[in-house]
């Protein structure tokens, strides 16, 4: 569909950032993605904002994927919005029957009247036609726009966040789950848990740009639909489309970040030798190779970096990039379908795994560990893994965060537990005010 495109160079675009966020919130639909300025070579924008949706698409997992892909071929236009993981149900023959707090639709996509680029110091508007009048007034409006006073934009009211699994009963669901990778049942599963509040109210704006301060991630997140939010400051990328090239980078192996440079580097190659995080990390590739060669030319799987080591504000990370090429008549929608949920956020074997998920954790997932993104008109595409991330639905004033960890044959269930909460901090600092030490 046709877009009218006018290019902008504002005289500060970090203000213009804030300025333009800040704004849009009077829009009952926006989806916003943000890079921080990561300089990643895979990476078609430093910043994008879609809002104002002409159409949308709302469904539960029932075949839900089908329903996506003939919404896109309606469409024929930018649609954002997300996959929660519980679309799981729809690629296998799955249940989820735990606890929802939050109620998020399974399946959320909307057509944007108004999308917005930021490219160094370029800013592109691209509106539809019945909205292209509006381009001049708009950047106008977004430039001379009173955001909060800064020195309160952080302020938000302190929560007391209760745990849904204490961390006696963590321990023991851990070593169920040891006790099936030692019968043989699974190699490796991530295990999740949740921190909630009820009957409480959040800023999510602020939330956000605080989360978003302390974090600085590649594929932050700020997400609206009506009255419900997300605030990610997720590291991961999922899976994108470029063309005929996919590429995912699943993120396994954490440790946390040292307050002086010697011991942060020590720490840096603590993490790239460490045997069970490696291992961790070669297991998903494993999957994910083996998801991404369902769609892929034949031959054309490549590993370009296994167990790299990126640094974050809060964690050090194992990062591994694994890419290959489709042809061009495969649907983008299967493409996927192919590898969802994500290898990093499941196990292997991975039906195996989310069985086994399902039978212990104690809430649904939804939004958590699923994706946000993108499809382009042509096609192409690109999505989060929706982890380091606050959940609000803002009509059931019901607030969530989850984190969790992979587990395998070599986990010690005090340590996964302490993982945890070193993957906790950030959001944990957010919503109870500044940080208040690793206990729970």
């Amino acid at each position: 569909m046709y877009r009218k495109t006018v290019v902008f160079e504002p005289k500060d675009i970090e203000k213009f950032k804030d300025k333009l966020l800040s704004w849009s919130q009077q829009f009952e639909e926006v989806t916003w993605l943000d890079s921080n300025n990561y300089n990643r070579r895979y990476s078609s924008f430093d910043s994008i904002l879609a809002f104002d949706a002409l159409t949308s698409i709302q469904t539960d997992a029932f075949d839900a994927f089908d329903k996506l892909k003939e919404y896109q071929s309606v469409t024929h236009d930018w649609l954002f919005g997300y996959l929660t993981y519980d679309l799981k149900n729809d690629v296998e023959r799955l249940e989820s029957n735990n606890y929802d707090g939050l109620e998020f639709p399974d399946l959320y996509f909307f057509q944007p009247k108004k999308i917005i680029t930021i490219k160094g110091t370029k800013v592109e508007f691209h509106y539809l036609p019945m909205v292209d009048d509006e381009v001049e007034e708009d950047f106008n409006l977004i430039t001379n726009f009173s955001t909060d006073d800064p020195n309160r934009a952080n302020e938000q009211n302190a929560i007391k966040i209760k745990l849904r699994i204490h961390k006696d009963e963590y321990l023991h669901k851990v070593q169920k789950m040891l006790d099936h990778i030692h019968r043989g049942d699974i190699y490796e599963a991530n295990f999740c848990q949740e921190f909630y509040a009820e009957n409480t109210e959040l800023a999510p704006l602020k939330s956000y740009r605080h989360l978003n301060e302390i974090s600085k991630p590649p594929f932050a997140t700020f997400l609206k639909i009506r009255d419900k939010y997300l605030m990610s400051a997720s590291p991961e990328r999922y899976l994108r489309k470029e063309g005929l090239h996919i590429l995912s980078q699943p993120i396994k192996g954490t440790a946390k970040r040292a307050p002086f440079l010697k011991a942060d580097v020590q720490l840096v190659n603590s993490l790239r030798n460490n045997p069970k995080e490696r291992s961790e990390n070669i297991m998903i590739v494993d999957l994910v190779r083996n998801d991404l060669s369902r769609v892929a030319v034949k031959g054309s799987v490549k590993v370009e970096e296994l167990c790299k080591v990126y640094t974050f504000e809060q964690v050090h990370q194992l990062i591994s990039t694994v890419k290959a090429t489709v042809t061009d008549d495969m649907n983008p929608i299967d493409i996927i379908k192919a590898s969802f949920p994500m290898g990093s956020m499941t196990g292997a074997p991975k039906i195996s795994a989310m069985k086994i998920i399902e039978e212990l954790e104690e809430t649904k997932r939804g939004l958590y560990s699923g994706a946000v993104g993108y499809f382009t008109p042509v096609g192409d595409f690109d999505f989060n893994v929706v982890i380091r991330s606050i959940l609000y639905n803002a009509g059931k004033k019901y607030i969530s965060f989850s984190v969790g960890g992979a587990i395998t044959a070599e986990s010690i269930p005090e340590n996964e537990y302490e993982e945890c909460l070193i993957k906790a901090k950030a959001m944990r600092e957010v919503l109870e005010g500044k940080d208040k030490g690793e206990k729970v």
